[in-house]
């Protein structure tokens, strides 16, 4: 009975052993298994990070395109109201250019005209300063046939023209000059009273005359203008402050 005792005891010891050690191999195992998976399960969290990352990436650049994208559409619509008005301003420039060209073939004539109507006029006004005032007439006609000038300046000189026409009418001025008496030239000292008055005084101070717009000629004038004369060239030449002055002016004659 012992000896049996002994062999069960022996027999069940050994198979505890197996038991164990086939207990343990499988926990190292599962073990080994679960280390597996856990890090499975981290790799794969760390695509999905990856992958979220992108996905924010990609949101944030989808984002500051479609800002780009909103900007662009407000430049663009700012460019077509510009080429619009351009547009617009371009159909008024032709239509004013065919204008011009119509005007240019109106204005032309008239400019001819008015040349024309002032040399006309300097021809029979007062004889002042007879060589500047035709010197300007002539250069105006020379003007009217050069193409390399615009109907814009010319138009511009002519009226430089009458203006400085019209105000010889309005101004006082002295200047010197040559005067033909009797067959000589004599130098003198001219006043222009507007158009109103044109007399003469010598050098010397002998000799006065003013012009006689109704003979168109010159005549003597009497020695008692002579300080009136002097004092009038002293004002037109700013050495005198201004004052009344006497001048010989024509009577007016009834028109038949």
């Amino acid at each position: 009975m012992q000896v049996r005792t002994r062999n069960i005891l022996a027999a069940a010891i050994l198979a505890g052993g197996v038991v164990m050690g086939a207990s343990a191999a499988a926990i190292d195992g599962a073990l080994d298994k679960g280390v597996q998976r856990a890090g499975k399960a981290q790799q794969s969290q760390q695509k999905i990070d990856a992958v979220d990352n992108s996905i924010r990436a990609a949101e944030r650049e989808y984002r500051g395109l479609m800002k780009e994208v909103d900007g662009l559409n407000v430049y663009i619509a700012q460019l077509d109201r510009q080429l619009n008005a351009q547009q617009e301003e371009l159909v008024g420039i032709e239509e004013s250019i065919k204008n011009v060209t119509l005007v240019e073939r109106q204005i032309t004539p008239l400019m001819l005209r008015m040349i024309d109507a002032i040399d006309q006029f300097v021809a029979v006004d007062v004889p002042f300063l007879k060589d500047d005032r035709t010197k300007r007439m002539n250069a105006l006609k020379d003007l009217m046939g050069r193409s390399d000038v615009t109907v814009a300046e010319k138009y511009r000189k002519v009226m430089e023209a009458y203006q400085t026409e019209i105000n010889y009418g309005r101004t006082i001025e002295s200047y010197r000059g040559t005067l033909s008496l009797n067959g000589l030239e004599r130098e003198v000292d001219f006043l222009r009273v507007g158009r109103i008055a044109l007399m003469y005084q010598s050098l010397d101070g002998e000799e006065l005359g003013v012009w006689n717009t109704a003979a168109s000629e010159w005549q003597a004038l009497d020695k008692s203008y002579k300080s009136k004369l002097m004092a009038g060239i002293r004002i037109a030449r700013e050495q005198a402050a201004p004052a009344l002055i006497q001048v010989p002016v024509a009577a007016p004659q009834e028109v038949k």
